[in-house]
């Protein structure tokens, strides 16, 4: 099992707001709106798996936190 790995959708100083790995210096993906920007940090949860999605409001504390798995192809193919 992978390590649990933790995005974050924080406000940039510009106003704009970043998808962020935890513990990064630069930002995944940068979006106009939250909604953009968390949906992103999503697909990216989603693909890698085993990871937490933590959203701050402008204020600084988490909104919203969920943790999504990667899901199992459920074909095994022969090849």
């Amino acid at each position: 099992m992978t390590k649990k790995v933790t995005r974050y959708v924080v406000q940039t100083k510009d106003g704009k707001w970043a998808n962020k790995k935890a513990n990064s210096k630069r930002a995944s993906s940068v979006s106009d709106t939250q909604a953009e920007a968390r949906s992103k940090a999503i697909e990216q949860a989603k693909k890698h798996g085993n990871t937490e999605v933590k959203v701050q409001g402008r204020d600084g504390k988490i909104r919203e936190s969920n943790t999504y798995t990667r899901k199992k192809d459920p074909k095994k193919i022969k090849g």
